[in-house]
């Protein structure tokens, strides 16, 4: 009988943090389907733990060839995405995601005409291969006579992302490049609706399960309906399973995953903040005992620490020391760590490159 113990040890090995990983960081990306990567830092780890290849190095790598590229393609916030998969999720979550920002952008004094304006400079920047920071398109909108300032900059260039005229990209002295969608993905996937929802819910569920429809939903922020209309096309390709009375959806091949790798599942993981395994569901229950939601969230202020993972279990958290430290990390637990998790966690660190 599974528990919800081990629904979280089969989370570990289905998203790749346990087990063997992706070959490349494209295709850690292509497997997660989209990756939260608001702390871009963070998200660069949460790639290069799930994959095999050298690190971090081959995420830039990802994103400088136009493999992988970072947007809003759902929950209005930033993600590391599959470039040819872009726009079909856009298509799905763009329209809805604007529609619930319109008092803000009201506020901002962004209206069609104001995002039309924007757009005509920014595509006139960067028409021809060129690329600019965010900060850098900022500069030429308020040349353009485009007030950027009280967020209102970053508001446009949201609105032109979830509008699929830009995209953020290649790399350059660590900040990510604002480019022209169209340009940057040449050869996009193009999906029906239909086909789009199957699709999202098939990868969602082989990449996460075991997890319910409900973490599906407000994962993407996808109606119900369409949450539904997707499963109802793939849910012969899934394996299903009860806990407590909740039906819960993931490959067929994750238990038997899981039976090989264990061990590591069951191993002393440090994952960075807003990782996947975290924020990849509605409900954290099965990984986070809800008496410490608190410690991981303060204040359900949006901002996720760090977290120490032992058993499948989230069981403190970490932040790196400054360079005068004696040592590289520190670690708090939530009640206390064993000697082994005490041992484990600078061993692991270490290996986070």
């Amino acid at each position: 009988m599974t528990t919800p113990r081990e629904l979280a040890l089969l989370r570990m090995v289905a998203q790749k943090i346990a087990g063997p990983g992706a070959a490349t960081a494209t295709e850690a990306v292509r497997w997660l389907t989209a990756m939260q990567a608001q702390d871009y830092p963070g998200a660069l780890t949460s790639v290069a733990l799930r994959t095999a290849g050298p690190g971090r190095e081959s995420v830039l790598a990802a994103l400088d060839s136009g493999e992988v590229v970072r947007s809003w393609p759902m929950r209005g916030t930033l993600h590391f995405v599959l470039a040819e998969d872009l726009p079909w999720m856009l298509a799905l979550t763009g329209p809805r995601t604007l529609s619930g920002a319109a008092a803000r952008h009201r506020g901002l004094g962004i209206d069609e005409a104001a995002v039309n304006h924007a757009r005509d400079v920014a595509v006139g920047a960067l028409a021809g291969g060129g690329r600019l920071d965010q900060r850098d398109l900022m500069d030429v909108w308020e040349r353009a006579g485009i007030a950027t300032a009280d967020q209102r900059g970053r508001h446009l260039i949201w609105t032109l992302s979830l509008t699929g005229a830009v995209c953020l990209g290649p790399v350059r002295d660590g900040r990510q490049q604002v480019v022209l969608l169209d340009e940057w993905v040449p050869a996009p996937r193009v999906l029906s609706e239909e086909e789009a929802l199957g699709e999202w819910v098939l990868r969602y569920f082989r990449s996460h399960g075991p997890a319910t429809l409900k973490d599906f939903g407000w994962w993407t922020k996808l109606t119900v309906r369409q949450a539904k209309a997707g499963l109802a096309q793939v849910i012969d390709q899934l394996a299903r399973i009860e806990v407590d009375g909740v039906e819960y959806y993931m490959d067929p091949r994750t238990p038997e995953l899981l039976g090989e790798h264990r061990n590591d599942a069951r191993a002393v993981h440090l994952l960075p903040g807003f990782d996947e395994f975290i924020l990849g569901y509605r409900d954290r229950s099965a990984a986070v005992d809800p008496r410490f939601s608190e410690l991981l969230c303060p204040g359900g202020n949006g901002m996720f620490f760090p977290t120490v993972v032992d058993g499948g279990q989230v069981v403190g958290t970490w932040k790196r020391n400054g360079r005068k430290s004696g040592e590289p990390v520190h670690a708090s637990a939530f009640t206390r760590f064993s000697a082994r998790v005490e041992k484990a966690i600078p061993r692991v660190y270490a290996g986070l490159g």
